[in-house]
């Protein structure tokens, strides 16, 4: 017979009546079959042995009764036992060294994008054709997917990418639009499909003081201010203010407005905040404000809009060459004709707004006028626009202020580009600036909402006294190196 296995005090074997493998009962444990232990041993798995200096390294004899038991059961029927720690079991991993690692297949490397950067005179298929792909693909790519026109709109500069499958064929398009949106076509089993990838700017406040020395494009660019956001300034006090003919040297522009970042790198100029302006001694302020409706306007401190029934100037940008004048001298036909209007000398193509809401009355061209539009507001008042290059309206259509209705021009009688302004009341040619008083009066914002108005832009007023008391000190300090910040 072969020699028992001694086994620590406290554990004891069983086996089954119908001679299966034997069974250790373990105190506080239950029964742990000789099975499961055999399944921890093929896992890698054995229970730990007690260790020197521990509780458990003392073995103790077996009593008479369990070294009875022992040999009834020889140690070939046997697993390795020892005296548990009085916690719970614990499995130890086995050295694993020596156990061949599982083959597995490695992932196929995923393509890369091609970039095609869109030039000057390209289409679709000779950009699909440098990347490498059939004018069918073009067809395929525009035809089934949602937003495959967009496709038909891209520009010079624009990215068109391009991602090729295993076997070469086309699997997806990307359209980098702007740093804010893209557009990614992808096959799939019933063809080309579109998502829109859409990006929200980081908003940052930012501020600018600017002294006007010359002009106010030129003062609002030494600010480090967009040609945009000077337009807007321009916009926002247009009812006010005629750019044109109103600033002088010396006048002070603030303003805060806000600036959106992309991947920490500035993408373009958002909206203004608060704006101050300072024409010849007064001071015009205005404030961003969202009304209960979730519109947002520009008012002026008191609540009354910034937004006048019309503009005084109805162009963005440009210079006054002749004023309202009755005996003026015609340029071409050498006549004393009345000049029921006003002369805004500016570049072919620079764009001319509708002065107010109205509707178009006439939209035409004749040798005299040139291309022109003619505007009706309301039952009293129509406005003229002469010479236009382009005409962007048609007759009937509505209008809103603003909105670009065409482009400066010198078509007709006309002896160079500039746009022919008529303003009229009643029938009857008026100067549009002599009859402000006349006009309709601005809206205010309702007396439910003054409370939050006034809350809403107490910071922002805070901050345009501080920008006019530090631009003030600067003009005064002829230490100073420039009167305008950013």
């Amino acid at each position: 017979m072969p020699p028992a296995i001694k086994k620590p005090r406290g554990v004891a074997t069983h086996r089954s009546e119908d001679g299966s493998l034997p069974q250790f009962a373990v105190p506080g444990k239950g029964i742990l079959t000789g099975a499961a232990l055999a399944v921890c041993l093929a896992t890698g798995f054995v229970l730990h042995s007690p260790q020197p200096g521990s509780e458990y390294s003392a073995i103790e004899e077996p009593s008479p009764a369990e070294a009875a038991l022992e040999d009834t059961f020889p140690a070939s029927d046997l697993w390795l036992v020892t005296k548990p720690p009085e916690s719970e079991f614990q499995l130890t991993l086995n050295n694993t060294s020596s156990i061949a690692p599982v083959a597995r297949t490695p992932e196929p490397a995923e393509q890369p994008w091609i970039d095609q950067v869109v030039k000057s005179g390209d289409n679709l298929s000779l950009i699909f054709q440098r990347a490498g792909f059939s004018t069918r693909e073009v067809h395929h790519v525009v035809t089934e997917s949602t937003d495959g026109k967009a496709l038909a709109r891209i520009f010079p500069g624009q990215v068109v990418s391009f991602k090729a499958d295993d076997d070469g064929e086309l699997a997806a398009v990307r359209l980098v639009k702007s740093p804010l949106e893209t557009i990614v076509y992808t096959r799939g089993k019933t063809g080309f499909s579109s998502e829109l990838i859409t990006r929200t700017p980081e908003v940052r406040e930012a501020w600018a003081t600017a002294e006007i020395t010359s002009s106010l494009s030129l003062a609002g660019k030494q600010a480090g201010l967009s040609q945009t956001t000077i337009m807007d300034m321009a916009n926002i006090f247009g009812g006010v203010i005629d750019f044109v003919q109103d600033p002088r040297q010396g006048d002070t522009i603030q303003l805060v407005y806000e600036e959106l970042f992309v991947d920490n790198e500035k993408y373009a100029d958002g909206a203004i905040l608060a704006a101050s302006f300072t024409n010849q001694g007064k001071t015009f302020n205005a404030f961003r404000y969202v009304n209960a409706s979730g519109e947002a306007n520009y008012y002026n401190e008191d609540g009354v809009s910034m937004r006048k029934a019309f503009l005084l100037a109805p162009v963005d940008f440009t210079r006054i060459s002749s004023n309202f004048n009755l005996k003026r001298l015609h340029p071409i036909y050498k006549t004393v004709r009345p000049h029921r209007g006003t002369d805004y000398a500016a570049p072919t193509g620079t764009p001319v707004y509708a002065a107010g809401d109205g509707r178009v009355i006439k939209s035409g061209y004749t040798g005299a006028n040139g291309n022109y539009v003619f505007i009706q507001h309301s039952d009293r008042y129509i406005t003229h626009y002469l010479h236009l290059n382009k005409r962007m309206v048609k007759e009937g259509q509505r209008v809103t202020q603003s909105q670009v209705i065409g482009t400066v021009g010198s078509t007709g009688a006309a002896t160079g580009p500039h746009l022919h302004y008529e303003f009229l009341v009643n029938g009857v040619h008026r100067d549009p600036r002599s009859i402000a008083k006349m006009l309709p009066k601005a809206s205010t914002i309702p007396a439910a909402e003054m409370t939050a108005f006034r809350q809403s832009i107490h910071e922002s007023s805070l901050q345009l006294a501080s920008l006019r008391s530090d631009n003030h000190l600067a003009m005064n300090n002829p230490n100073s190196l420039d009167s305008s910040t950013n």
